[in-house]
């Protein structure tokens, strides 16, 4: 349909004119059909009303002029709206209708046109600018403000964003010169200065503006001292000046000893220069080393012949027996310039050594494995005689021992004639058993000849009617390094004999503490009564 003017009447001719009557032709039109009279003059004819399709007799039905598009039945920048028998049309947001009407039919030559929003003060907020699109509008900053929350152009509507005067801070001075005065601190104040005391202006621009970009410029006002340059001070700086007075300060790598560290310029122009002294810093503690696997030296770096307080501390662990640890820690006061001290550490033994300087607040770390140098002290047993040929014996071992066992032999020396043991490497005995020492707490029950296997030897019954001496072998271990101790641990008879010890340092007696023989070599020696 023609959005400017309504569409021609449609003639219908259902049946002829002659068999109707004028009454009968306008009875049977729809309700929303008018009864007309037609083009020829030949009679009554009915036809739908403007917005409505249909025969106008049996239907007439609601005709969609949207359906076409709301650009071709109401414009641009429009949105076209059906209704029953009818429709309008709207403009889209941002535009409105040319007749200033909320709806309208542009059959009247109305259209929509864009919305000017700038035409709105404010609308940008503090320091924007407007700036107009067709449907839209959109904001930036004015000079002398920046965008803060979001980026330019926004939308005040559909962003965060918005604009805040640049501000430059409060105006620094240079050197020698002071603030004098300031009309504020953003964008477009102007901040005076003025020499301070003991300097006198020799030339330039004493004002600055703040910029649209924050900063303070235009200032080129030079201010020199009465006195001259600050007197420059050895390995110093200086970190502060104002007016008449300097400030130094040791640079990096060199610390204050002695002295003031400020200079004062006089009334007399000449300046009264500071006294200070920068040393360099070192290490209250440097060259450290150990000798003799226990000794530790370090150079103690004083500035002062003052005494130092030491605390050494340390720790030691152990590869093969995890739970092991021993941690200590002693104190020393020294005013040497090379320390000593020899500490008390244990054989096989991982250590970490550290020494605090307390007063200087410095700590120094070391590390020393210390090596196996003498067999372990024997085991504690309780010597006895059996006529079983299964007896069993009992170790005990303090729990805190700090020993370097590393594991127990169990050895069977069958007793025939004369005999001559050494704990080193013996030749008659066999070994009936290998306990490491992590399977041991405080003590140990151990039964000879129960046919068991320990740590891959096995404990063989013993033969009856044959006499043996067992004998436990205490074994430490670093590396490649074997030390061992022996101590007589029960006799099992098969009949009487007499045990002579030969040995420096070992010897064993009934029912009381065995004595262990001390490594190296020892010898037992077992001589049959005749």
């Amino acid at each position: 349909m023609d959005a400017h003017q309504p569409p021609p009447p449609q003639t219908h001719t259902d049946m002829p004119a002659t068999s109707q009557t004028l009454e009968d032709v306008c009875a049977t039109c729809h309700a929303n059909a008018t009864c007309e009279e037609k083009a020829d003059l030949s009679g009554k004819v009915c036809n739908c009303k403007y917005g409505f399709v249909g025969n106008g007799r049996s239907s007439c039905q609601d005709k969609d002029e949207c359906q076409i598009g709301a650009v071709k039945m109401c414009g641009q920048h429009t949105t076209c709206h059906n209704t029953y028998g009818s429709f309008y049309c709207t403009c889209l947001h941002g535009y409105h209708p040319s007749n200033n009407l909320p709806i309208f039919i542009p059959n009247d030559g109305t259209h929509c046109q864009d919305i000017d929003e700038c035409r709105i003060s404010g609308l940008c907020g503090e320091g924007g600018q407007c700036r107009n699109l067709d449907g839209s509008f959109d904001c930036s900053c004015r000079r002398g403000y920046q965008v803060h929350d979001g980026t330019e152009p926004f939308h005040p509507h559909q962003d965060q964003a918005f604009c805040k005067v640049v501000d430059c801070g409060q105006p620094a001075p240079l050197q020698g010169s002071v603030l004098l005065s300031a009309t504020g601190t953003t964008y477009g104040s102007v901040a005076v200065f003025e020499c301070g005391d003991g300097f006198l202006w020799r030339g330039g621009v004493n004002t600055s503006l703040c910029g649209a970009d924050g900063q303070w410029r235009g200032r080129s006002m030079r201010c020199e001292a009465k006195c001259g340059p600050v007197p420059f001070l050895a390995r110093s700086e200086v970190v502060w000046r104002n007016g008449s007075l300097a400030m130094h300060r040791c640079v990096e790598g060199y610390r204050s000893w002695r002295g003031t560290n400020v200079s004062v310029c006089s009334s007399s122009g000449v300046w009264l220069r500071a006294t200070l002294t920068c040393i360099e810093i070192k290490p209250p503690i440097s060259h450290l080393y150990i000798s003799n696997e226990k000794c530790l030296h370090w150079r103690a770096e004083k500035y002062e012949e003052d005494t130092e307080v030491y605390k050494v501390t340390y720790s030691g662990t152990r590869d093969y027996e995890r739970t092991f640890h021993d941690r200590r820690k002693q104190l020393l006061s020294s005013r040497a310039k090379w320390v000593e001290v020899c500490l008390d550490l244990l054989p096989v033994t991982n250590y970490s050594i550290s020494i605090t300087a307390v007063s200087a607040q410095f700590t120094a770390s070391i590390s020393t494995n210390t090596s196996l140098t003498e067999p372990p002290a024997a085991p504690v047993v309780y010597y006895r005689e059996f006529e079983t040929p299964a007896p069993t014996l009992r170790l005990r071992r303090s729990p805190d021992a700090l020993d370097a066992i590393s594991f127990y032999q169990v050895l069977v020396l069958p007793v025939e004639g004369v005999v001559v043991f050494t704990c080193s490497s013996g030749r008659s005995e066999y070994i009936a058993a290998q306990i490491h020492v992590s399977h041991i707490t405080t003590a140990m029950n151990f039964t000879v000849g129960d046919g068991r296997h320990y740590g891959g030897f096995l404990n063989a019954p013993l033969e009856n009617g044959r006499n043996y001496y067992i004998i436990l072998r205490a074994v430490s271990q670093w590396k490649r390094t074997l030390k061992s101790s022996c101590v007589l641990w029960a006799k099992v008879r098969g009949s009487s004999f007499v045990l002579k010890l030969s040995s420096v340092s070992a010897a064993a007696a009934l029912s009381m503490v065995s004595l262990a023989a001390v490594a190296g070599y020892c010898c037992f020696r077992f001589f049959k009564r005749m």
